[in-house]
């Protein structure tokens, strides 16, 4: 990456600063963390440097073959490493509802939950639920699934009097949301639906659902934290439905991009690192604290994504 952009901010990293740097030193052995879409890209390299530094990591994944993959590259480079691979499908709430359910069946605490997974400027398409495909899938999915296990990750953080960690992968995205920031009456409506300023909806709310998330754990005094952060410029196959954009990207903003050891710094930052302790209700990017924009501030909006998306997983 170009050299400017190497200055380290107060935590002591900066936007080259890699997920395995930026834990050095973290003993994660006492932890188990959920983390969705971790088969490819800033989600596998997360699940890798997790395991590297002893949590039991449960990979939820729709790729089973592709996590199986990345499991057993994990299990060759660290041979103690505990990694469990189930499947998930984020933009069916029956699929969200079975993973839930078959985890607390297992029996096993939650320390950490990470919603990394999500999809990029797709065509307009319905979910099998029929709710436009990104919101679906980037945002729904994540807030039903956090809805599900947050009983678990209470009982967890109760009884090892460890603090609990939310982590919402968001995006710089958010800033180029709808002008409204989300379409509530037109969340399915085609002839609204612009593709990029979709994803950008799905990514705003994102940090709007951490942000309420936050505020309401702690009106209920519960040590669990919720923060979103942005991962920075990655190329990575989220692009896979814009393959113009990916050679612009590659090509001409080379200088800018980071590699997947860098984009997956600041979600392991975030999960892991004592800094963040009591933090919550932040936005992250670059390994540091940072701010969204005046949308992803807005404790209304949240308020009223929150009662949207519960009257839509009912």
């Amino acid at each position: 990456m170009w050299w400017p952009l190497r200055r380290k901010e107060g935590s002591g990293f900066s936007s080259c600063s890699t997920a395995e740097e930026v834990t050095e030193g973290i003993d994660a052995t006492a932890v188990t963390a959920i983390i969705t879409g971790a088969s490819c890209g800033i989600g596998a390299e997360t699940a890798r440097v997790l395991a590297m530094r002893g949590a039991h990591l449960i990979m939820g994944v729709r790729n089973m073959n592709a996590a199986k993959h990345v499991k057993e590259a994990i299990l060759k480079e660290i041979s103690t490493a505990k990694v469990d691979v189930m499947d998930l499908d984020l933009s069916s709430m029956a699929s969200v509802r079975k993973f839930a359910s078959e985890f607390i069946s297992s029996g096993l605490p939650l320390n950490i939950l990470i919603n990394n997974a999500g999809i990029f400027g797709t065509p307009f398409m319905l979910s099998e639920d029929n709710i436009e495909l990104q919101f679906a899938t980037n945002h729904l999915g994540h807030f039903l699934l956090t809805n599900l296990l947050l009983d678990t990750m209470k009982k967890t953080a109760h009884e090892s009097k460890k603090q609990g960690r939310i982590v919402n992968v968001s995006s710089q995205g958010h800033h180029f949301t709808y002008r409204e920031g989300i379409l509530f009456d037109k969340i399915n409506d085609q002839s609204s639906y612009q593709k990029f300023r979709a994803y950008g909806q799905s990514k705003l709310a994102n940090i709007l659902h951490a942000n309420e998330l936050a505020r309401l754990l702690k009106e209920d005094g519960v040590d669990i934290t919720a923060n979103s952060l942005h991962p920075g410029a990655i190329s990575t196959n989220i692009h896979r439905h814009n393959s113009v954009l990916t050679g612009v990207v590659n090509m001409l903003l080379r200088l800018f991009i980071k590699n997947v050891q860098q984009g997956a710094a600041t979600t392991c930052y975030v999960a892991l690192h004592p800094q963040v302790t009591g933090i919550s209700g932040a936005y992250f990017a670059d390994s540091n604290l940072s701010k969204a924009n005046s949308l992803g501030r807005d404790t209304d909006l949240a308020k009223k994504l929150w009662d949207f998306s519960m009257n839509l997983i009912k």
